[in-house]
């Protein structure tokens, strides 16, 4: 019997997943909310709308693992970039193009309240900038400073 308790508890654990807030750590922004997940989503790509920059890719973990049946946090990541922002970044360093799009992450706290986090560009970029110079440099303090209006729109009380 008991090690069935065990089995059971192996195979349901990953499905009652816990939801945890992202922690501040190096090279990150990472922006607490008051707002659902479902709203911080809302507002996250209404301030991407308003943004020099597109939203071009999308995941997630909690659409996909609804569509078996599973239930978990919800969490989005929102891929932005901009043609001209990848010409640049490829011209200063092709190796550099492997971190294109830059990501932004929504996901779901314990307490039902949502966190909007995002490595910042100037970290995303900083192991190419040996190659890529100034122009990677300066491409990266650009995308630093639109991701952080989008975060600041999409965070801040209404």
């Amino acid at each position: 019997m008991y090690r069935f308790l065990i089995l059971i508890t192996l195979i349901f654990a990953p499905l009652t997943a816990n939801a945890q807030s992202v922690a501040p750590r190096d090279g990150w922004q990472v922006f607490p909310t008051s707002y659902s997940y479902g709203k911080l989503v809302k507002r996250t790509r209404s301030a991407i709308s308003k943004a020099p920059i597109k939203v071009v890719t999308q995941a997630s973990a909690t659409v996909g693992a609804k569509s078996q049946g599973i239930k978990i946090p919800g969490n989005i990541v929102l891929g932005v970039y901009r043609n001209d922002y990848a010409r640049r970044m490829l011209a200063a360093s092709v190796a550099a193009g492997i971190e294109a799009p830059i990501r932004l992450y929504v996901t779901e706290n314990d307490d039902k309240t949502a966190t909007l986090s995002y490595k910042t560009p100037s970290a995303v970029f900083a192991p190419y900038m040996n190659e890529g110079g100034a122009k990677l440099d300066e491409l990266a303090k650009e995308l630093d400073a639109v991701l952080l209006g989008i975060a600041i729109k999409a965070a801040s009380a209404p």
